[in-house]
């Protein structure tokens, strides 16, 4: 008589994933909640169970050994797939979440925040939606504590141990107030010049200055929100990267000048918005609706009319 029993767990396969998404056990431990050692003996019981050495533990961290890349590639289609199996029964059993979460990244458009919600209230008018602007990184730190189920992030805030679906591209510019010294620049800026002048920067509460991107002033201003920042290079304070959605009419109306450093290429800044969320995490009808509109409503907002007008030519 054959042994009836399934060889691994579907929490064992869990835990290899985290394992390899974080890049080592006591990672994957802090997002599984549970102790280095509860990770090890895991990863020794599925081995054990299927007969093959997953992992090559000769160096300083484990590593997957060829056998174990086959597995982790199985244990992600086995997981995916009891995923699905949790979204069908939800969706057959008429259970709809009572509450769907959403964190975004500041770079994202209000303007179609504000849509996305008076859609989803006709919607689902019977379940609330929380909605919360955090800045880079804190975007996917909520979705891994899982107080948001769904993150819509920059390039600087992707974290490893997250699904990334690409939305949209938001084209940062170079800008100063029409006042500003920088302004009466015609050529490209070279850095030197920039010396002298205050530079306005978005940073991390309590981020590391050395993880700024795009600094070229010696001296900057740090501010965490964007409409902070805009208003201090209306004001003459200093110039900055801004998302051109966000200072498009002040661009129109004269009241900002765009510049051009010489260091940057004309797309050096266009940067991706994604939509991230755990790989274990079943979504429900509201949230699976919520990222079936991120995509069009931050693209109506985000793309610049040069590229709408490329983009209609036959």
């Amino acid at each position: 008589m054959t042994d009836q029993h399934d060889p691994f767990t579907l929490d064992q396969l869990r835990t290899l994933a985290a394992a390899v998404d974080e890049g080592s056990f006591s990672a994957a431990g802090r997002r599984l909640s549970r102790v280095q050692s509860a990770v090890s003996t895991a990863m020794i019981n599925l081995e054990n169970s299927l007969g093959v050495p997953l992992w090559d533990r000769s160096g300083r961290k484990p590593r997957l050994t060829p056998q174990g890349r086959v597995v982790l590639a199985a244990a992600r289609r086995i997981l995916a797939q009891c995923d699905t199996m949790r979204s069908v029964v939800q969706d057959l059993s008429g259970k709809t979440e009572g509450v769907a979460a959403l964190c975004v990244d500041s770079l994202f458009p209000v303007n179609a925040l504000a849509d996305l919600a008076l859609r989803f209230a006709e919607t689902y008018p019977h379940v609330d939606l929380r909605v919360e602007v955090q800045t880079m990184s804190a975007v996917t730190a909520k979705v891994l504590s899982g107080e948001a189920t769904i993150g819509v992030v920059g390039p600087a805030g992707l974290k490893p141990g997250l699904v990334r679906t690409a939305i949209s591209a938001i084209r940062m510019v170079a800008v100063a107030s029409k006042i500003h010294p920088l302004a009466a620049f015609k050529d490209p800026i070279l850095t030197t010049a920039f010396a002298d002048f205050v530079q306005i920067v978005l940073s991390e509460r309590g981020g590391d200055p050395a993880s700024d991107q795009a600094v070229l002033s010696s001296r900057t201003f740090r501010v965490t929100d964007l409409p902070t920042k805009l208003a201090m290079i209306k004001k003459g304070v200093g110039w900055g990267n801004l998302p051109e959605h966000i200072c498009r009419k002040d661009l129109a109306a004269g009241n900002l000048v765009e510049i051009q450093p010489a260091a940057w290429g004309k797309d050096d800044f266009v940067l991706t918005l994604s939509i991230v969320h755990l790989p274990n995490q079943p979504l429900g009808p509201a949230h699976r609706w919520i990222m079936s509109q991120l995509a069009s409503l931050c693209e109506r907002d985000t793309v610049f009319p040069a590229l709408k007008k490329e983009r209609k030519k036959p």
